[in-house]
């Protein structure tokens, strides 16, 4: 992407209603917003659900479609990506999805306890290195963050084409003693697997089934 590209995108996400953009310092002194964001940002009161790494954002505006009841926040560090998911929820006139531009780490500090009813995790960077275990949106400290901020029927979906990231982290989840409510190594190729989970697909998972690369899902409730 050229810088004026961009450039053009950031200009653009100033401007887009559906877009939120805080400094770290703003998150850390405390978002105005944290605890209402349902009626700040959508003025309405449906349950919110979050895709962290959305990445262009087509997940939290292909589940906005499926499910108009919810609303649904994309959060990731790069705007140029999720600029094409809030100028396809504009152009569409999608009220119910908006973007966050910022640190997932933060996640805890932008939404009050409680206040999220769904959390998905879709194709993550695996960070497979040891030392980059920290970096994992599915470490213990991650998890800690998202119950914090999950409501008492709170559930967490990830989706991954990352073996690897499916095996450590059902490994985490039984070990904690946290539901695994349904768990599917190959969800294209097993019976059973939810319409919702298959029925949305990114761009680069259209190219990961073009390989015949497995794609993995995990539907879980967090019990700490």
């Amino acid at each position: 992407m050229g810088s004026k590209n961009k450039l053009k995108r950031f200009s653009d996400n100033e401007r887009f209603e559906n877009v939120v953009q805080p400094t770290r310092e703003e998150v850390e002194k405390g978002m105005p917003q944290k605890g209402n964001w349902a009626r700040e940002l959508f003025n309405n009161d449906n349950p919110i659900v979050l895709e962290l790494g959305c990445g262009k954002g087509e997940y939290t505006v292909g589940m906005a479609e499926e499910f108009p009841d919810k609303n649904f926040i994309g959060i990731d560090i790069k705007g140029a990506r999720f600029w094409r998911g809030a100028k396809t929820a504009i152009d569409e006139g999608m009220k119910n999805v908006a973007f966050i531009r910022t640190q997932i780490e933060l996640v805890d500090l932008i939404f009050a306890e409680n206040e999220i009813s769904e959390i998905w995790i879709t194709f993550p960077d695996p960070q497979i290195k040891y030392k980059r275990t920290k970096h994992r949106l599915t470490n213990d400290e991650f998890l800690r963050k998202y119950h914090k901020i999950l409501n008492s029927e709170g559930i967490m979906h990830l989706k991954t084409d990352s073996e690897f990231m499916h095996g450590y982290t059902l490994g985490l989840l039984h070990g904690q003693g946290h539901e695994v409510v349904y768990s599917n190594h190959r969800i294209y190729q097993s019976e059973g697997a939810p319409d919702f989970v298959t029925k949305i697909q990114t761009f680069y998972e259209k190219q990961y089934l073009e390989k015949g690369k497995p794609i993995t899902y995990i539907h879980f409730r967090l019990k700490f």
